[in-house]
């Protein structure tokens, strides 16, 4: 399947079947093709937590609101998490990065002060999003991104240090009566020429 078919038939999966599971050898995919996500100057801010412990995973369901059930019922779920210690950030960077890397942080990025620096490193990771969400639909599994959660409850349900939670994401396999599907219920999205400017 081609990326256009793959874009045309992902969906956000409102329902899974409980009883299918990702086998072991796609979600080691999963693990790498995250960590070779981009991120601006390769700064890779991030955290991505695999969560397959049954009971952290039914405390996190249960602050995550209306996504509670999809939590439950899916084969997986995995938070993603951003850095949130910009002096930790930074000790790093000086660590791995090049020195033009170092300098585009330093002139373009440091002087934004704490709050500009640390919504730029939660940038990075909604980047690695999209990546996810694409590698999930050419393995032919589904997934529900949830900004839907309780962020504050699961950093401490996950014992975060230095990272914050952004969003989860469940994946799995779809019910045959997920009413969400292409199938039953057509995407729906503006026309190109509401979105689009060629200049």
């Amino acid at each position: 399947m081609d990326f256009l078919d793959l874009a045309k038939s992902r969906y956000t999966t409102k329902e899974y079947d409980s009883t299918k599971k990702i086998a072991d050898e796609k979600i080691r995919l999963l693990k790498e093709i995250l960590r070779l996500s981009p991120s601006s100057i390769n700064s890779q801010p991030w955290k991505f937590i695999f969560v397959s412990d049954e009971k952290t995973r039914g405390e996190l369901s249960a602050v995550s609101y209306w996504n509670r059930q999809k939590i439950n019922d899916a084969s997986d779920l995995v938070v993603f998490c951003a850095m949130d210690d910009v002096e930790k950030f930074e000790k790093r960077i000086n660590e791995t990065l090049p020195e033009g890397a170092i300098n585009y942080y330093n002139q373009f990025v440091k002087p934004k002060g704490e709050t500009g620096i640390k919504s730029w490193l939660q940038h990075q990771v909604y980047l690695s999003l999209g990546f996810f969400l694409s590698a999930c639909a050419s393995l032919d599994i589904d997934s529900t991104p949830m900004e839907g959660i309780n962020n504050e409850e699961y950093d401490k349900i996950l014992q975060l240090n230095g990272y914050k939670t952004l969003f989860a994401v469940a994946i799995g396999y779809r019910s045959p009566n997920d009413t969400n599907q292409p199938s039953v219920t057509p995407k729906s999205r503006l026309p190109l020429e509401k979105i689009q400017e060629n200049i």
